[in-house]
């Protein structure tokens, strides 16, 4: 049974929802936020990324840094450009990519049911970054960002979600500066609120779909007050984190490539040898790129010149939920036996490029230098809800979801 519940969001102006909604913090570095800042001093950059206001030299991990957002989160509620609801309510958030729509629900999840896995999870998290997630959190109390979760999609809700929409105006309708087109309902009527919570109560799974390090240090926020309050109640704000819940088939997931600095130590003709053991190479006339739209097959980029690789009989078990995986075949037979990439979490010579920028973005960063980009296939949601339900994780990078949550649309304050 998942537990969800209405809070009362802290949330912008009407009139100034476009100029705060951000990006997430994790999808842009440092040097992009402060850009994409300069001159607007109410986004919520301020807060997920508050070392823009700080010099470009500090160390992101700086106590400073996580005061600043503190203070900036703060200056934003005494401004009035962030005014909380005053009673709790849930709220309905549509985005819209080009044809792509997807419209998700606004909820508090259970810290408790991330703890017991009724909130499953497909990747393993970093000890560091979840610190880092963990004193965001802390220190601004507050849930900033929210979490990606979906779950599997029921008819009948899915006629009450539209339902509510054609029966109530948006509090803010806007299209950011990206193309995205972000619409917010808010839902306060208790007898709404009580059919969503008992349609959730029903359900044995959610998924997190995206923000496995926010999920984590979310709850073990929670748990940390839950330990340091001797009057727990269990009702406590900390006991629930900022999510946003959507229909596993509404959900776009994206390639997430690869790209490579150097062929550790192989000649291009060694290289292409060795790759031959395990797949099929097939160099390609046009060059204008290669989407794999098969499984087992892989676009390949190297010496300005695309191939067409495809994974050879007997190479992984079919029956293996997360050996079958195209970036487990990647990486079992190619990035750690010929590359010396054993774990691509930590080593420096592997990047991710999302699908959002495209396959120019391969050919760009070879043709500057780097040796070789490998165009993947997009893992499916049911891949991802498969290994989640058998209690598996998959490799880092193995999903890109757009359109990205907006940050500071909603915001959860934990007391």
């Amino acid at each position: 049974m998942a537990k969800v519940r209405p809070f009362r969001g802290l949330r912008p102006a009407p009139d100034k929802a476009k100029e705060v909604a951000s990006l997430p913090y994790d999808v842009i570095n440092s040097a992009e936020a402060r850009e994409m800042a300069k001159g607007k001093p109410h986004t919520f950059l301020h807060v997920v990324k508050p070392e823009i206001d700080l010099p470009e030299d500090i160390d992101l991990y700086d106590e400073k840094v996580y005061l600043k957002g503190k203070e900036n989160l703060q200056k934003m509620i005494q401004d009035k450009v962030l005014i909380q609801d005053e009673k709790p309510c849930m709220y309905l958030y549509q985005q819209a990519m080009g044809y792509h729509k997807q419209i998700g629900l606004v909820v508090c999840a259970s810290v408790e049911d991330y703890e017991n896995n009724v909130i499953k999870k497909h990747e393993h998290t970093r000890a560091d970054k979840e610190a880092d997630r963990i004193r965001h959190v802390d220190t601004q109390n507050a849930n900033a960002g929210p979490i990606f979760l979906t779950y599997r999609a029921e008819e009948e809700f899915d006629k009450l979600v539209e339902a509510y929409k054609k029966e109530h105006d948006p509090v803010y309708d806007f299209v950011a500066e990206d193309g995205i087109w972000h619409t917010l309902w808010t839902i306060d009527d208790a007898g709404i609120i009580e059919r969503i919570e008992k349609t959730f109560d029903k359900m044995d799974s959610l998924y997190v779909a995206d923000g496995h390090h926010r999920s984590a240090s979310a709850a073990k926020v929670g748990a940390k007050r839950r330990e340091a309050n001797p009057n727990h109640t269990g009702d406590e704000e900390y006991n629930f984190f900022l999510a946003v819940l959507f229909p596993h088939d509404q959900l776009y997931i994206m390639d997430y490539n690869r790209v490579v600095k150097d062929l550790n130590g192989n000649s291009q003709e060694e290289f292409i040898g060795k790759i031959k053991e395990k797949f099929e190479i097939e160099p390609l006339e046009a060059n204008g790129g290669f989407s794999p739209e098969n499984p087992h097959e892989f676009g390949m980029y190297m010496n300005r010149k695309w191939y067409k690789l495809s994974a050879k009989k007997g190479t992984f078990d079919s029956k293996d939920p997360v050996g079958s995986l195209d970036v487990s075949i990647l990486q079992d037979n190619l990035l750690s036996p010929i590359l010396g990439i054993e774990d691509p979490r930590k080593d420096k010579r592997i990047d991710f490029v999302g699908g959002i920028r495209g396959l120019e973005e391969l050919r760009k960063r070879v043709d500057a230098g780097e040796a070789v980009a490998f165009a993947m296939r997009p893992t499916t949601i049911e891949q991802l809800m498969s290994i989640a339900d058998t209690g598996n994780v998959m490799p880092p990078k193995s999903t890109w979801f757009e359109p990205k949550l907006r940050s500071g649309i909603v915001v959860h304050l934990l007391d």
